[in-house]
């Protein structure tokens, strides 16, 4: 490689004197250098995209040990929804009452990222114990699946802390945010064989394929995908 190079300010002023008279604006210019890139075989180097990290089936047991032993039956409900259902904090936080439909083992997420709705599911094991929950919460006369004693619903912020509070008691030290245990149930119901068109409705991604692919695929197909798996999963 030659590495006798004009200096970058002098190299400006040169290629300036010849497009000076045009009176370039930045879109111009941008595409005058996308195309001498190419002329010149230029690669343009791909950003390096690391996975995030990913707890640990030991962890999640570890984790939820915890939660168990405090017997706090609404933080149990609270962590279980999450993580069987992978919602993002903002979502959870923002589901009502009338949202879950305990016959069909789903829950209607309304206005997700990017303003999208959507279904996910939950484990026919898990129906019982929800339906006990909401049951108390109509009884507090609450709009949401998840309502403070003061009947404000939970917020973002105090969802975190209280996972933090469990990692901490678990003595899980490395950071666990909730993406995180989001990501692990696409990455376990990956494991399991589930293929990804089935997963990406309700994990609310974007898909790397055409999402007419996913469109051809009914909601009861991955119900049933999902059914069947998550009688597997590290947490009853």
């Amino acid at each position: 490689m030659n590495m006798h190079r004009t200096p970058p300010k002098k190299k400006a002023r040169e290629l300036a004197k010849y497009l000076r008279a045009e009176r370039p604006d930045y879109p111009y210019l941008k595409s005058v250098f996308r195309a001498l890139r190419a002329e010149l075989e230029v690669e343009f180097p791909k950003a390096e995209h690391r996975l995030p990290e990913v707890p640990t089936e030991e962890e999640l047991r570890q984790f939820y040990q915890v939660v168990w032993q405090t017997r706090n039956f609404a933080d149990m409900v609270l962590i279980k929804t999450l993580f069987y259902t992978g919602v993002r904090v903002s979502e959870l936080v923002s589901i009502r009452l009338a949202d879950v439909d305990v016959e069909r083992c789903q829950i209607r997420i309304t206005r997700g990222k990017g303003g999208k709705d959507r279904q996910v599911p939950f484990p026919v094991s898990f129906r019982e114990l929800l339906a006990l929950h909401m049951q108390r919460m109509q009884e507090k006369q609450a709009t949401h699946l998840f309502e403070s004693v003061r009947k404000k619903m939970y917020t973002d912020r105090g969802v975190r802390k209280m996972l933090e509070r469990y990692a901490k008691a678990a003595g899980i030290t490395r950071s666990l945010s909730p993406h995180k245990w989001r990501h692990f149930l696409f990455t376990w119901l990956k494991k399991q064989g589930i293929d990804d068109a089935l997963i990406q409705p309700y994990s609310g991604h974007e898909s790397r394929q055409s999402l007419e692919n996913y469109s051809r695929l009914s909601l009861a197909d991955a119900q049933k995908e999902y059914d069947q798996v998550m009688g597997r999963f590290p947490i009853q």
